[in-house]
């Protein structure tokens, strides 16, 4: 039964692979960056998001495929910041998207017009490690709420993404929160893991953060 089990895990992760080249084809036909944000609950995927969305959405030509397990509250905060679609999913108790929900997503885009498409994960450190859904890239959120030790409690998470954004950092002052371990951590980990530090509340950090976004996207074309 063991092996049995193994065999249909194995076959799952096959297809979602094959789903997932297609979702990354179709991105680079288009000259569409898409990250997969991915952290636990409550660590400010949305709240970043709405930040961006408000402050370089339009400019950037972003949109979202957010992915919850019941309800499409985050869809509908971040909707009032952007003219762009926001596609919520649905999971009905999946702790992560695959790559098949990613590409039905991309049909109601058109890609042509987007630059940048963000992945609002379903908050989950562990689930979604492991499944690529045809990002550009996966990026990690932690909040200084969350302890220096998240990186060593949830390794494959961190090992998988290419950049890591701490949150919450207006909070430093009231925790006894050591930043510089939680970044030593996480690079014990994945020593090429890049670092952006940033408030969704203060706005302090997100300049470079969109400035990074920036560097991402294709310039427009002539319509």
């Amino acid at each position: 039964m063991a092996i049995r089990t193994i065999e249909v895990c194995e076959r799952i992760m096959e297809r979602n692979d094959a789903v997932a080249r297609r979702v990354r084809a179709r991105l680079a036909a288009d000259d569409v960056t898409a990250f997969n944000l991915v952290s636990s609950p409550g660590s400010g995927k949305t709240a970043l998001l709405e930040r961006t969305l408000a402050a370089v959405g339009p400019a950037l030509r972003a949109a979202v495929i957010t992915g919850d397990v019941q309800t499409h509250n985050d869809a509908d905060r971040l909707a009032r910041h952007t003219e762009s679609l926001v596609q919520a999913v649905i999971t009905g108790g999946a702790c992560h998207l695959d790559a098949s929900q990613i590409e039905a997503g991309l049909d109601a885009l058109d890609l042509e017009r987007v630059g940048l498409l963000f992945i609002e994960n379903v908050g989950n450190l562990v689930c979604p490690a492991g499944w690529d859904l045809g990002e550009a890239a996966k990026i990690v959120l932690f909040s200084v709420t969350e302890g220096e030790d998240k990186p060593l409690k949830y390794p494959k998470m961190f090992r998988n993404a290419r950049y890591a954004i701490l949150t919450k950092i207006d909070l430093l002052p009231h925790l006894d929160f050591d930043v510089t371990l939680a970044v030593a951590n996480a690079h014990a980990v994945n020593p090429g893991l890049r670092f952006f530090r940033t408030s969704a509340k203060t706005g302090e950090g997100l300049e470079a953060w969109y400035e990074f976004l920036a560097e991402q996207v294709r310039p427009m074309a002539v319509w």
